[in-house]
């Protein structure tokens, strides 16, 4: 073999163990199970289908926006679509509870609010998720059986306007769209003490 093409053959080893090292330190992606990386969608799916959350709430038709929530959008913890939150609570009396996964009163309080949402004449409930996982809080909502419509606050622009002073904390909105929080922040225990913080906030609101 002459000079030249011994040269040539060497250049080619240089050039395959070169690409060999580049793809050898290239950034792996998220879907690679590595460890802090975020779940697949899969996983989410399936949490979905276990936790078995009812639908989201949708706007009563021609009803003024809760103020204070406007251009506020969550993720619907049901099916993963994004709602305005002002809009779907509008025209309705409800209560949204603010809960966290690392919560221990959040989860000791949930069983609560269900067993409330279940009862005859209860307003609305609506579970609202802030800075916890969302795969962790349908895990949760499982475990507890802990069927109420429920959002999640993924980029936590909703936890930035409400600002709640602790966890769990509870926000009563009537159907005029007025909204008032509950203080001194409660840690509900039965359904009937919900029903009876729902009441009296309702008549305050008017």
């Amino acid at each position: 073999m002459t000079d030249r093409g011994h040269a040539l053959r060497w250049l080619l080893v240089v050039v395959v163990l070169g690409v060999a090292g580049i793809v050898a330190i290239w950034p792996r992606g998220a879907d690679e199970h590595t460890p802090g990386a975020s779940r697949p969608p899969a996983d989410l799916v399936a949490a979905r289908a276990k936790a078995a959350l009812p639908a989201c709430p949708v706007a009563k038709e021609g009803s003024a926006p809760v103020s204070g929530l406007a251009g506020l959008s969550v993720t619907c913890m049901a099916d993963g679509s994004r709602i305005d939150l002002a809009q779907a609570l509008a025209g309705k009396a409800a209560l949204v509870n603010v809960w966290a996964t690392w919560c221990t009163p959040c989860r000791e309080e949930l069983p609560a609010l269900t067993a409330y949402a279940a009862s005859p004449g209860a307003v609305g409930v609506l579970g609202l998720q802030i800075r916890s996982g969302e795969a962790d809080g349908l895990e949760m909502l499982s475990g507890l059986n802990a069927r109420i419509p429920s959002v999640i606050d993924l980029d936590e622009r909703v936890a930035g306007v409400l600002k709640p002073p602790v966890m769990p904390t509870s926000y009563v909105v009537s159907a005029s769209g007025r909204m008032e929080r509950v203080n001194p922040p409660v840690v509900f225990k039965t359904a009937d003490q919900v029903r009876a913080t729902v009441d009296e906030y309702l008549r305050r609101l008017g």
